[in-house]
């Protein structure tokens, strides 16, 4: 029987069952420990987590050969792996893509300032043992992926807008992959926030939601622009909760930030956000999330990075285009604005440009400049259609000046506008054209 390899037992470094790693000391004594983190980088290297088990720490660096054990959570085979300590990076690719994951982990549970890596320890696989033992029926291998991936670029190459290219990846995450929840945030470059402009399976979609860069799973995956993904958010949960009991105990003092709440599903089992990026900068986060365990695996997590940079590029081309080429006219009304009816106060605060209606919030930030700007020409001089090139044009609105994601704000306001079945609409009438349908007299007023 041939000795297996590490990429026959990748299934060992999801997480499910905590791994554990035997050192021994100068004189002999040995140490066990569990880990966090067993991280795959090629078929003969795996990192280790490096962040408080001070004895595992001393030992390796007086010894550095230690044994790992792991279980294949699909058949319940035992592995046992030799491996050398090598070196600990503490920057870099490695290390960020698993302080990522650790801190998307830790952030959640109110321990973002404890739960800290402080270096990625590189080990070579020098020997890997199948543990006798009884095994279950491994299940069959996926097919499809390959087909699936082709599906979506193909989806995408025929995609003129922004709104398209999203509905395009939403298709083939809910259709192709059945994933049941999904959420698409992009970035403001300018608040350095995610904002939510399209999502799949919740009660509320969400659409306009924020979520500040570090913040819990999807704010971590932008922020270190690398793939996070928690295949088992129970384990994940009481191995970060027993650690801060432990702490609490013996620093009564210790101050925890207070538990952030997920944006969807609220006991979910599986996470994973991965970075939208384009020349290495982060345009947005695709999240899924699941309530079943193990819904998420490593070849997920590859097909998602290969979507997103597909999405990524896809995005750059759309804004390229809609910045140089020029936009046809508006066509003929087909379907006229319904007559105005009834009467809507809607409030502007300066500070934020926040828009309320009758006191009720509607959006802010840019895209509640751009709403702004199109209530204050309706009223003085009564306009309904409107580009994105005059938006894109004007000082007043204040879009970023390399990357102002105006289409995008657009969608989100258009969203907006749709889920809270306000009098006023925004309704597409060609390419890079809308127009702007009130069905209710409007009273503007501004406050700080």
């Amino acid at each position: 029987m041939n000795e297996p390899t590490l990429d026959d037992i990748r299934p060992c470094l999801e997480g499910i069952i905590p791994a554990m790693i035997a050192t021994c000391a100068p004189d002999g004594t040995p140490n066990v420990a569990y880990l966090s983190q067993v991280y795959y980088l090629d078929a003969r290297h795996v990192a280790l987590s490096f962040q408080f088990f001070n004895k595992t720490r001393q030992n390796i660096l007086a010894h550095p050969q230690a044994t790992l054990l792991l279980l294949h959570p699909q058949t319940c085979i035992f592995y046992r792996l030799q491996i050398r300590y090598q070196h600990t990076e503490t920057e870099g690719p490695l290390f960020e893509g698993m302080r990522a994951q650790l801190a998307g982990i830790a952030s959640h549970s109110g321990m973002a300032d404890v739960f800290e890596l402080k270096g990625s320890d590189i080990y070579e696989i020098q020997a890997i043992e199948q543990v006798p033992g009884d095994a279950m029926e491994a299940p069959p291998p996926r097919c499809g992926l390959l087909g699936q991936m082709r599906r979506c670029s193909e989806r995408l190459a025929r995609c003129s807008t922004l709104d398209e290219a999203l509905g395009a990846v939403m298709a083939t995450l809910t259709q192709d992959f059945g994933i049941a929840h999904a959420m698409i945030l992009l970035l403001d470059p300018t608040l350095q926030r995610l904002y939510t402009v399209t999502s799949h399976g919740y009660a509320e979609s969400g659409v306009g939601s924020e979520i500040e860069l570090g913040q819990g799973v999807i704010g971590m995956a932008a922020r270190e622009r690398t793939p996070v993904r928690i295949p088992h958010m129970t384990s994940a949960s009481l191995y970060s909760h027993a650690v801060r009991r432990t702490m609490e105990s013996g620093q009564p003092g210790l101050a925890l930030n207070t538990d952030i709440p997920y944006p969807g599903l609220p006991r979910p089992q599986s996470q994973m956000a991965v970075p939208i990026l384009s020349t290495n900068q982060a345009l947005g986060v695709i999240f899924v999330e699941s309530t079943q365990e193990l819904r998420f695996t490593f070849e997920d997590e590859d097909v998602l990075v290969t979507i997103a940079g597909h999405l990524g590029a896809a995005i750059d081309l759309l804004r390229l285009d809609t910045g140089t080429t020029a936009e046809p006219a508006a066509p003929p009304t087909t379907a006229p604005c319904p007559v105005p009816q009834g009467t809507v106060q809607v409030r502007r605060y300066r500070s934020n440009n926040s828009i309320f209606f009758n006191d009720n919030y509607v959006i802010k930030g840019v895209a509640g400049a751009i709403f702004w700007k199109l209530l204050q020409d309706h009223r003085q001089r009564g306009r309904t259609e409107f580009s994105n090139r005059e938006l894109r044009l004007d000082p007043g609105i204040g879009l970023p000046e390399v990357v102002d994601n105006l289409e995008a704000r657009l969608i989100l306001l258009e969203r907006r506008l749709a889920e809270q079945a306000q009098p006023i609409r925004i309704e597409k009438t060609g390419r890079g054209q809308f127009r702007l349908c009130v069905a209710a007299a409007l009273e503007l007023s501004e406050g700080d």
